[in-house]
């Protein structure tokens, strides 16, 4: 995959009357180095009423675009699917995987996701590094990040497979767990004991360390405990404040529009490079959600005074307790996550605030009759 690159163009198609302007996000387009061969189809589990789209979109791909097909191994034992003989032939032509088990990272060219935004979330789990580009089909509940209708998939699929399609740059955040080695915490097989793969284990120092990429957020919580939570949020170094309440949330312009914007943060367009920090309830009247550039990192601890643990999440998965000693570093990663537009970033940004979020919906002001118009 390749992208249209340039930071100053001409006037765009917009309208702008500035000679020279920094590139209109709309103006991102997918091209492809060479035609697509390979496509991960990811399809929400437990679901019986996908079932008929995912068959009818990997037979499809198989047969119409002769394209290899991976899924993941469970979407195949779903017992519908078993049960089914005419699908046998198809079926039989997968390539299958396990999360945590096999890495498909490097033969993947493009994603398919069918179902609603946790599906979206669940690909960019799947990918540490470059992530390729993404379609997203809405059948789902919300459906905010999954702009496309499933009922004109063929031709859709088409438009993307020959790069005519416009894409959004989702930055995501890399993620740097560092824990002390506790009892059960370190395993002989370097796993850890709540299933995260230790990506590298510093046993001079005691450490144990875990990476992540997150698409939406790093959310930072009291976890069962009744006590506030007390952690300190550094920044490049600098201790800028201490967050005492039910937690702290760190995301992405992406995630800015799901846990974030209940907790009461602003709502920012993917394109915009930048990390919001916004508290959890938090026990004061002045602690407003902020913004910080992309290119910072964020430390997160427990205050020195904090009379519990606290518990870290990461796009809602890999739950685990922090402890007096650990650490969370948090910074813009470097691999973002294409996602296909059905039109251009701006449009399909504003029509998910409008149809999901409906954004300033309102009853419009009535005009005055003209006989008060003349008066006024």
């Amino acid at each position: 995959m390749k992208l249209i690159e340039g930071v100053m163009s001409e006037p765009s198609p917009r309208g702008s009357a500035w000679k020279g302007h920094i590139q209109d996000p709309a103006s991102q387009r997918l091209t492809w180095n060479k035609s697509p061969k390979s496509v991960l189809v990811i399809k929400k589990i437990r679901d019986a009423s996908l079932l008929q789209p995912f068959k009818e979109l990997c037979m499809y791909l198989m047969e119409e675009n002769n394209m290899i097909v991976y899924v993941e191994k469970k979407v195949l034992e779903d017992p519908a699917i078993v049960s089914d003989d005419s699908f046998g032939p198809v079926k039989r032509k997968f390539c299958t995987f396990r999360e945590d088990y096999d890495d498909i990272s490097n033969q993947i060219d493009l994603i398919i996701c069918l179902g609603g935004d946790g599906t979206l979330l669940y690909a960019s789990s799947l990918f540490q590094g470059s992530v390729p580009p993404v379609m997203a089909f809405h059948l789902g509940s919300l459906g905010f990040l999954t702009p496309f209708n499933f009922e004109n998939f063929q031709s859709q699929v088409t438009q993307v497979i020959q790069g005519n399609a416009a894409v959004v740059l989702r930055s995501r955040l890399k993620v740097r767990v560092v824990k002390e080695l506790r009892g059960k915490m370190a395993i002989p097989n370097g796993i850890s004991e709540n299933g995260v793969l230790a990506t590298d284990l510093d046993t001079e120092v005691g450490k144990q360390v875990m990476q992540y990429q997150v698409l939406n957020e790093v959310v930072i919580d009291r976890g069962p405990s009744s006590y506030l939570s007390n952690v300190d949020v550094y920044l490049d170094g600098h201790l800028i404040t201490t967050v005492q309440g039910d937690g702290v949330i760190v995301s992405t312009p992406t995630g800015s529009t799901a846990y974030a914007a209940a907790a009461g943060a602003s709502m920012i367009h993917p394109n915009v490079p930048a990390i919001m920090i916004t508290p959890i309830c938090p026990h004061s009247l002045s602690f407003r959600p902020i913004v910080v550039p992309a290119g910072v990192e964020l430390k997160i601890m427990l205050s020195p005074e904090a009379r519990n643990t606290a518990w870290v999440s990461f796009d809602g998965r890999k739950r685990q307790e922090i402890r007096h000693g650990d650490s969370i570093s948090i910074t813009t990663s470097c691999y973002p996550l294409p996602s296909i537009c059905v039109r251009d970033p701006v449009s399909d940004w504003f029509e998910s605030l409008a149809q999901c979020l409906h954004w300033n919906v309102r009853k419009k002001q009535a005009h005055f009759p003209e006989e008060e118009e003349e008066e006024v």
